[in-house]
């Protein structure tokens, strides 16, 4: 199965080339890596592109620049493989992640979701599991009520495409949505076993503090559009 990774950047010169170096590491050949920039004309933008003469799996297209949510659905969209990996710009892949992974869909899972050890900006461990610390749980109503659903740690079948995408309008992130739809509709595998350094920081996309009244207005737009699928 050809693979594909979905990866969003913006601004992300810092930490991107030791992410790709950690992901073509195990990707063959005919395999392929979709950048979605959202911030052309930037220096990172330029480090990409000199990567991608030197690797043709680097494919490296213009983002829609309409936040991270259109970004990565810009990503997805362009994939071509049997199987999408979605990526962050500022994680690094453990050794056995693809192959971790592609085991459980080779075993009939249509969607893998696995843990991460949580670092800081200079990948210190802060701990060890995020799945333990976030108390994620499989299961469709459980993750209405807490989202246990990280893009970054989530790989799954292309078929997933059609029913995923466009992502709906008002969506608090792309991974949840991707996440219940699979819940519903396929075969999920939560993973045990921590895949990435997940990278945080100052300058992290997703992770802060949200609003009661926000929480509840996404949750019944998540609804409703689930309810069509």
């Amino acid at each position: 199965m050809k693979i594909s990774v979905a990866l969003a950047a913006f601004n992300g010169e810092e930490y991107i080339e030791s992410q790709l170096k950690s992901v073509l590491s195990q990707l063959r050949m005919g395999d392929e890596v979709i950048i979605s920039d959202d911030s052309p004309n930037s220096k990172m933008s330029d480090l990409i592109k000199e990567m991608s003469k030197n690797d043709a799996r680097i494919k490296y297209v213009e983002g829609p620049c309409k936040g991270v949510i259109k970004n990565f659905e810009n990503a997805i969209k362009n994939t071509t493989g049997d199987v999408i990996f979605l990526c962050d710009q500022d994680d690094v892949w453990l050794d056995d992640k693809v192959k971790s992974v592609m085991r459980e869909i080779e075993n009939g899972a249509d969607l893998v979701l696995h843990d991460a050890i949580v670092t800081d900006d200079k990948l210190n461990i802060i701990y060890e599991s995020f799945f333990i610390n976030h108390n994620s749980k499989s299961g469709f109503l459980n993750n209405i009520i807490k989202n246990s659903y990280m893009g970054c740690c989530m790989a799954f079948k292309s078929k997933l495409k059609d029913d995923i995408l466009p992502f709906p309008k008002g969506l608090p992130m792309h991974d949840q949505w991707i996440g219940l739809v699979a819940e519903k509709k396929y075969k999920v595998k939560f993973l045990n076993m921590p895949l990435i350094f997940y990278r945080r920081h100052d300058k992290n996309v997703t992770g802060g503090k949200t609003k009661l009244k926000n929480k509840i207005e996404w949750r019944m737009n998540l609804c409703k559009n689930l309810f069509r699928k």
